[in-house]
Order: structure tokens, then sequence, then C-alpha cells
């Protein structure tokens, strides 16, 4: 039984990350019992987005963060491969394009938001801007194309970024777009365990980059930021989830298991028909039936 309620951040005055496990015991016995509660949820996730579409009236954001190699790229594909594609959105947010650049920080992200009826996958977002730009504030004075008097001490930037966030995820909330938000938790062992796999795996050789390990050596400060980010935006209506991530099984069924916790919240059925359309519907059925031979 996965107790969700370890992991749900709602309320980030107190949160610590150093508190936060990055392995726990398996919710599965066997490879083979892991499969079958995934596939169940799988098929739950998919009737439950089923009835989101055709009730119209949420949209659900889902926001993965991590560390490099944490898992979000398998997360995403073996959580949501069950649910019908029509349903999910998936986007990759890598480097800024100088188009993106002449925007405000949101505004890449924004224009992707998922419409009511759809589930939104957001592979890294909007707090990259207070994850790797505050671990490198050369991007903020440099690259970012803010005013110099807004640049000019940095520290004044982040809480400005918070509350727009905190605002942003707000009003989604209201608009019946519901956010909920993973910080896949893997511990500086375990990823430099995938690392070396990686490198000596000929079909994952691609997947690594110099950059990686540049960026594995500010771990501690990315830690802060992360902290610090949870903290300032963790609420009832936008969570964080904090998951255990050096196993990965593990890691997806807890995923799973979160987000459609998140989406029985939402109070959805499927349209009714009244009375006048029931009788036309009958009407369609006896058509279709005497034109059986």
């Amino acid at each position: 039984m996965i107790d969700l309620s370890s992991y749900r951040i709602t309320d980030g005055t107190t949160f610590k990350l150093s508190d936060a496990a990055t392995h726990e015991e398996p919710f599965y016995s066997k490879k083979k019992k892991f499969k079958k509660q995934k596939k169940e949820f799988r098929k739950e996730l998919d009737e439950l987005q089923s009835m989101m579409y055709a009730h119209d009236r949420y949209g659900l954001l889902v926001i993965f963060q991590a560390m490099d190699a944490a898992g979000k790229d398998s997360t995403i594909k073996h959580v949501m491969s069950g649910v019908n594609p029509h349903g999910v959105v998936v986007h990759a947010f890598k480097k800024p394009s100088d188009n993106e650049l002449d925007h405000d920080f949101m505004w890449r992200t924004n224009v992707e938001l998922p419409r009511r009826g759809k589930l939104g996958i957001f592979n890294r977002s909007y707090y990259e801007e207070v994850l790797v730009v505050k671990v490198h504030t050369d991007i903020l004075t440099k690259y970012q194309r803010l005013p110099a008097e807004h640049t000019a001490n940095p520290e004044y930037v982040w809480p400005q970024r918070y509350a727009a966030i905190r605002n942003m995820e707000s009003y989604l909330y209201h608009e019946g777009i519901r956010v909920v938000k993973f910080f896949l938790n893997i511990s500086k062992d375990e990823q430099a365990r995938r690392f070396l796999d990686r490198l000596e795996t000929p079909s994952k050789n691609w997947k690594f980059a110099e950059a990686d390990l540049k960026e594995r050596g500010y771990w501690d400060d990315y830690m802060a930021a992360y902290e610090k980010a949870i903290q300032e935006t963790a609420a009832d209506y936008a969570p964080w989830y904090v998951i255990p991530a050096d196993d990965k099984d593990n890691m997806r069924l807890i995923v799973s298991k979160a987000i459609l916790h998140e989406m029985k919240k939402m109070d959805m059925s499927y349209p009714e028909i009244d009375d006048a359309r029931m009788l036309e519907l009958s009407k369609y059925k006896d058509q279709l039936k005497g034109e059986i031979g």
C-alpha cells in the first residue's frame, strides 16, 4: 500500500530536502507484481483521462524536475504509455532560444499549457528559472536581457520569480487547470552509477555529455535551489511530490499513484443525456438495427 503523505508537500515552511529519502523498500515483491500493479495504474489513469476529456472542465499539468539521470524521460514513458495519446501532450524544455529569451521567463511554458480535458506533461519547466539560473547567476546577468537595475543584485530576482510562480499556479487552479509537481530525488552515488552505466553501454553512450559531470560539481548548490523552490511554491492547490528515485520501478509506481490521487480529487463525470436526447439516440439505434441484414 503506497502512502502518499510522506511524499506530498503542501506547506514548504518546514521542508528540508536532507530529510527526504532517495531510496526505500519497494512496494512490490517480484517483477511480475510490479508489472501487474503498473498495468492497473495505467488502466485507471486512462479511464480518468477519458472522463476528464468528456467532462471538459479540468485540465492537468504534471511537471517533472530532477537532476540528470534521475529518470524523468523513462518515468514519463512508463507511466503515460497506456493513456490515449490524444489526451496527453508532452513538452521537454531545453536551453531557451533567442526568441524565448525575448519574452518573460514564463512565456515559453505558458504557450504550452494544457487545455481543459487534456493532461499536459512538462519535462523541466519554468522552475528551471529558479534552479539552473539560480545556480549559474551569470545566465541571469549576461543572457536573459533584463534591465540592469533588476539584475544588479540577483537576490532581488528570486523572490519576484517565486511570487510569479505561485500566482500563476493559483491562477491556473482557479481556471480549472490543476498543477502537480514531481521532484525525482536521486542520490549522488546513484547518479554516478547511472553515468557509468551510460559510458559502459553502447546503446546509452549518446545520453552522456561532458556537461553532465560539470553540473554534478554543483550538486550542493542544486540541492539548496530545489529545497528553496519547494519551500516557496508548495501549496495544496499545486503540491510538490518528492519521490525517492534510486529505484526506478518503485518511483514509477509512486508517481502513478500520485497522479491518480490528484485526478480523483477533481469533481468529474461523463456528460448526462436528457430524455429528449435519449429518445433521439433510441431512434438512431432502431435505424441501424434495421439496416443490419
